[in-house]
């Protein structure tokens, strides 16, 4: 059996047009995925609204998040949150001139 020792901070392109999303790990209740964002939001009509619970933290740069029913919150690195499930929420601003590397655990 090999054990392969990644770092999230690898592997992290120039320049990205969109969102990076990488699958870190899955199972049949999880599923563990970084974001890469730099300058990037939702799209501007509609929310996200998933099935699945969210647990996200933030491990380098910042952003901003608008919920649909609640306040605005501002991520900086080390900033955690739950998302519940059918949670109407968006990103609406990242950090535009460095990469906001997110951390994003998706659980039933």
């Amino acid at each position: 059996m090999t054990i392969d020792i990644e770092n999230l901070f690898d592997s992290l392109p120039e320049a990205i047009s969109e969102e990076l999303f990488t699958e870190i790990a899955h199972g049949e209740n999880v599923k563990i995925e970084r974001i890469v964002s730099r300058g990037h939001t939702s799209p501007k009509s509609g929310w996200y609204d998933q099935d699945d619970n969210e647990w996200v933290v933030v491990l380098k740069g910042e952003a901003k998040l608008s919920f649909e029913n609640s306040n605005d919150v501002h991520l900086v690195a080390g900033s955690h949150l739950n998302i519940p499930a059918h949670t109407k929420h968006k990103v609406t601003w990242t950090t535009p001139n460095t990469e906001t590397i997110w951390l994003a655990v998706h659980y039933r």
